[in-house]
């Protein structure tokens, strides 16, 4: 019997996993319990902690645990395109290695994504310090002012995802916070449920005001990208534009006063600000014109990241 587009599920693991053998038993058990073909991807990130060795001894026992180990720390946007890259099914799960993500949600994501593209969780009671959880309470407001887009926690890496969505998708940096809002921006159906959040029994929180302060560059950059991406002239334009006609206006008053009153202008203020004025705003124009050769060509995902072995 042919497999419906539901049957065939990929799960991407990031982190540096040294409880790999508990988060595989849990995940073993709901993966099962939806009668699905599965796999499951752990993305080893540089790790020191001999993870890719764990994820050997699992894969030797059951063939649908697959690994990638990077050279390096590369940090969790080329982890999680590794793993976009690697998945071969219909559904992607992501979920951190921690195992505050509760692998039991993961038949609630499936019934969900049957209708729409993408299903984001929403740990609404979440088991997290104040620390932790004023700044990504900050970091959803701006979202949600900034971009319009209607979710609680948006930066919840347990998500499910058709494999489509993120084929076609470029993440790098911290841009990993964004993909249901860069999923949002292309058309696709984000939704999203609430999932249970469990305390952090392992590892170290790298949460804090320094990582909101880059959420927020990083927020910027989104909000740009998803405005100008594909038009670098409409921003750079306007701003040659509005320069290059300042500058004209205030070339032609000078010619008013040479040529109409007779006044000397050569030494005047004014002069050096309309040529300058006009130079830039012949820049800002070049600039949008490169902006726009250069986003003629797909953008390549290539030299993210360096793999050193695969399972």
């Amino acid at each position: 019997m042919p497999k419906t587009p539901l049957e065939s599920v990929k799960n991407i693991l990031v982190s540096n996993i040294a409880w790999t053998y508990p988060l595989y038993n849990e995940l073993k058990v709901a993966l099962e319990r939806t009668k699905r073909s599965y796999e499951i991807i752990f993305v080893d990130d540089g790790s020191s902690d001999n993870t890719f060795e764990k994820v050997r001894t699992l894969n030797n026992q059951n063939k649908n645990v697959r690994a990638v180990q990077f050279t390096k720390n590369f940090q969790k946007a080329a982890a999680l395109t590794a793993g976009f890259r690697e998945a071969k099914g219909d559904v992607i799960i992501t979920l951190d290695g921690d195992l505050q993500d509760d692998p039991n949600e993961i038949p609630k994501l499936l019934e969900c994504i049957k209708s729409c593209d993408m299903v984001v969780g929403w740990r609404h009671d979440r088991a997290d310090n104040a620390m932790k959880k004023l700044p990504s309470l900050v970091f959803n407001l701006l979202i949600r002012f900034a971009i319009g887009a209607k979710l609680h926690d948006s930066d919840c890496n347990l998500r499910a995802i058709k494999s489509y969505v993120v084929k076609g998708m470029s993440i790098y940096g911290g841009l990993y916070r964004y993909i249901p809002i860069i999923a949002h921006n292309m058309g696709y159906d984000v939704r999203e449920i609430k999932v249970h959040h469990r305390k952090r029994l392992y590892g170290q929180s790298k949460y804090g005001m320094k990582r909101l302060f880059s959420g927020v560059l990083d927020l910027i950059t989104i909000n740009f990208l998803m405005s100008y991406m594909r038009k670098p002239m409409h921003l750079f334009g306007y701003f040659g534009f509005a320069s290059t006609t300042i500058g004209f206006l205030l070339g032609i008053y000078l010619m008013i006063l040479k040529y109409g009153y007779n006044a000397a202008i050569a030494n005047r203020p004014l002069l050096f600000l309309a040529v300058l004025l006009i130079v830039v705003g012949i820049q800002f124009f070049s600039i949008g014109l490169i902006g726009e050769m250069i986003t003629s060509y797909n953008y390549s995902e290539e030299g993210q990241y360096t793999i050193k072995r695969k399972l």
